[in-house]
């Protein structure tokens, strides 16, 4: 077997630990001690992120599209594969070390996404930039953690409580969707998302797609007053 290699270490600020980017033959993953954080073979619930999402932007002829995490990709490029030519996407992305490896070692898998012309990388806390934002993004999608419940950094809590919440609804147009990906359910974040207004729908996705893999969940809140959107299917 072919024996994992350590590519580099990051930094998380705060309380929250090491990043380590490890590669074997073409796979890749990111590694948090002994919690696999992602993996480039796994991307079927990732890329469901962003098509659930886009699916309720079909009518919107410029939509904007703030994306938190950059990950490996998988969510940014399965959004420019869904959206046509108008559509503007900020990827917020909290470490600088992740942005220059997908602009490095992971390049091959990032393709030209990263110098579309549609794309804008912003190296800050997609939260901060949420907070500051009135009706700016037709859709909001955070994969910065492991859900709801921070696992990377503890920080990131302040994106999934009451008013995290409600400054993601403040940023959005009516309309808009909060779509939030989790590695497991959690029934007190569907609370927390309906009791600051938003119409929620819980849909599971599995890590391998169409091919199976682990039971993730996404949640597609819709910021009411916009046109009646399609539901989410499971």
């Amino acid at each position: 077997m072919i024996p994992w290699v350590l590519l580099d270490t990051a930094k998380i600020p705060g309380d929250g630990g090491e990043l380590r980017l490890k590669k074997r033959g073409a796979e890749f993953s990111i590694m948090l001690g002994s919690n696999e954080l992602m993996n480039s073979r796994l991307s079927g619930s990732e890329e469901a992120l962003a098509k659930l999402s886009c699916l309720r932007l079909q009518d919107r002829e410029r939509p904007k599209i703030l994306i938190g995490g950059l990950g490996m990709g998988f969510t940014l490029r399965a959004a420019l594969a869904e959206l046509g030519s108008e559509v503007q996407v900020t990827v917020a992305e909290l470490l600088p070390a992740v942005v220059a490896w997908a602009r490095g070692p992971m390049a091959e898998i990032f393709g030209d996404s990263l110098t579309d012309p549609r794309v804008s990388i912003h190296e800050g806390d997609v939260g901060r930039l949420i907070r500051s934002s009135r009706s700016a993004y037709d859709a909001i999608l955070l994969d910065v953690d492991n859900g709801p419940e921070g696992l990377t950094r503890k920080a990131n809590d302040s994106l999934y409580d009451l008013p995290g919440l409600s400054s993601a609804q403040a940023a959005l147009t009516p309309g808009g969707v909060l779509a939030v990906w989790s590695s497991a359910p959690n029934s007190a974040f569907t609370r927390r998302l309906r009791h600051v207004g938003f119409a929620v729908d819980e849909v599971g996705a599995r890590a391998k797609g169409a091919r199976g893999g682990a039971r993730h969940t996404i949640w597609i809140a819709t910021k009411r007053g916009g046109p009646t959107a399609p539901r989410a299917r499971s």
